[in-house]
């Protein structure tokens, strides 16, 4: 398949599907469809054709991070602590499982925990959505387990960033030097964080036709300065959103702005790309056999200590809303792709893959009592 056709199925891919999903109640499936059109594409595609994916790929990927940090609205320490604390456990509950299924995949302790970090996560730009029309939650309970899903990507995100570098590095006098760097860094993207916002209020302001492009344009530069300053594009993207995340203009959020770029174009061609780098050979491989077997058996796991022990306060399958984890095992898997363990990361992508688009379908569908039709969920 040469450049022109792929461009021509991208675009068909990219107009269908999101409204396909909305229409049966489910717009988070998307991007996982996205993941699954790029792994069925892998076999047909040039090599000049891939690279170029992939390279797309790389400038959504960033702003997946950045808008995943813009949509984690901290709730002040106080507020924040018996959620966290909830993360906590049900995050190292669940990496003994996870890191056992890690090694029958062949991975070692570092990617385990590296994956463990991923798979116990929770992709709040997956859930959101199904949090949001969950029908099982009111009051307290709906507040908890929002803050719930807030803490595991939290969690999952200074886990990954920590072992990213011990995965590149191992253990040692390098790691913690990097950790310096990235707490300088992270630390002056917060101070510096005001400014920024005063900055996209005056592009919003002053530019009308060209007002995306800049928004997306001054993200890539803050990045491309995070990845000279010690701390990874995608890590800065993540932290720049998350510095940003209560910022306003003109009554709407910086990811409505940007979007027709980047949910609409840039961000699906990244997990588009993603499949691309899975060999399709693998989903007849005991690796994938495996990550569906263990997303069956952590989905079962979950249910029961959700039962027992870990309760959230809402109905029997609220768990399922801390299981869609997709984005945060696209970021493991790029750490992982940056390593050259090419198994390890298939094997995380499809277990995040079988996890989320497993868990979304098992949850209820949100019914518009007047028409009895599922709510489109946008």
């Amino acid at each position: 398949m040469n450049s022109i056709e792929t461009i021509i199925c991208l675009i068909l891919l990219l107009m269908g599907v999101p409204d396909l999903c909305r229409k049966f109640g489910r717009p988070a499936l998307a991007n996982a469809f996205f993941v699954i059109f790029g792994l069925l594409l892998e076999p047909l595609v040039q090599t000049d054709v891939r690279t170029m994916v992939e390279q797309i790929g790389e400038v959504g990927f960033l702003l997946v991070l950045f808008e995943v940090g813009l949509e984690i609205d901290l709730p002040k320490l106080r507020d924040f602590l018996v959620p966290l604390r909830f993360a906590f456990i049900w995050s190292l509950v669940n990496y003994v499982l996870v890191l056992a299924l890690a090694h029958a995949a062949g991975l070692n302790l570092a990617q385990g925990i590296l994956a463990a970090a991923a798979l116990s996560s929770c992709s709040l730009s997956m859930a959101y959505f199904g949090w949001k029309h969950y029908p099982g939650l009111t009051g307290a309970p709906r507040d908890f387990v929002l803050q719930t899903m807030i803490a595991l990507e939290v969690l999952a995100i200074v886990i990954l960033s920590v072992g990213g570098i011990a995965v590149s590095h191992g253990f040692g006098w390098l790691v913690l030097l990097k950790l310096v760097g990235m707490a300088v860094t992270v630390y002056l993207i917060g101070r510096f964080a005001t400014h920024v916002v005063k900055l996209f209020q005056w592009i919003i302001q002053k530019t009308t036709h060209w007002r995306v492009h800049f928004l997306v344009l001054l993200v890539l530069i803050i990045c491309a300065v995070g990845e000279h300053l010690g701390l990874s594009a995608a890590k800065t993207a993540f932290f720049l959103g998350l510095f940003m995340s209560r910022a306003e203009f003109q009554g709407q959020s910086v990811e409505e702005y940007i979007a027709p770029i980047s949910r609409r174009f840039l961000i699906p061609i990244f997990f588009v790309s993603l499949g691309l780098l899975i060999d399709v050979q693998m989903l007849i491989s005991y690796i994938a056999l495996l990550a569906l077997l263990g997303a069956f058996l952590l989905i079962g796991f979950r249910e029961v200590i959700h039962r027992r022990w870990l309760k959230t306060g809402g109905d029997g399958q609220t768990y399922l809303l801390l299981c869609p984890n997709l984005t945060m095992a696209a970021l493991a898997a790029k750490t992982l792709l940056e390593t050259k363990s090419q198994t390890a990361a298939s094997w995380v992508v499809l277990s995040g893959l079988f996890l989320s688009v497993i868990s979304l379908l098992l949850l209820p569908r949100a019914v518009d009592e007047n028409t009895k039709t599922a709510v489109p969920q946008s």
